[in-house]
């Protein structure tokens, strides 16, 4: 039914339960598994946008160290996603099932919608922060966008205990 399984990933701790998920149901289906991890400044994690003018955000450094600082939190960042991702691919491994993984920069909702697609994804797996009413409307919710405009089934894992 399932035979081929986007698992979206964030770097934070719930992730775990998403890709616990994923991964059980790869294993109920026989199917393949593909991990991503989108890379954008919306993920809590993710080191903060550069603003236009870095003086106003660090007044006491010059605009090209305040430059250099960011771009190694940003590699740090991108080193911890990539990290994470082998170490769920070593997982998947050992628990017999194929799996894969990708990390790209992009918007979050978007990115994985256009990732199932050109993998040929029968279900997306995706977590849920459990923002709801006003705080959903104002911050966003990625999987309210992949439930949306998603090419394939998706299940979405709440990652927030009630």
């Amino acid at each position: 039914m399932f035979s081929k399984i986007l698992v979206a990933l964030d770097l934070s701790a719930e992730a775990q339960r998403v890709f616990e998920k994923g991964l059980s149901l790869a294993r109920h289906y026989q199917g393949a598994l593909s991990l991503l991890h989108v890379l954008s400044a919306e993920e809590d994690s993710s080191p903060m946008p550069i603003p236009l003018d870095l003086g106003e955000l660090y007044p006491a450094t010059g605009n090209e160290l305040t430059m250099e600082l960011w771009q190694e939190q940003w590699q740090n960042f991108e080193r911890q996603g990539l990290d994470l991702l082998r170490s769920r691919v070593d997982q998947a491994t050992e628990a017999g099932v194929s799996a894969d993984f990708q990390q790209i920069l992009g918007s979050p909702g978007k990115t994985i919608c256009e990732q199932a697609k050109s993998f040929g994804a029968d279900l997306i797996v995706v977590g849920h922060r459990g923002r709801w009413g006003l705080s959903e409307i104002l911050l966003g919710s990625v999987s309210n966008y992949v439930f949306h405009h998603s090419p394939c089934c998706v299940l979405v894992v709440p990652t927030t205990e009630p």
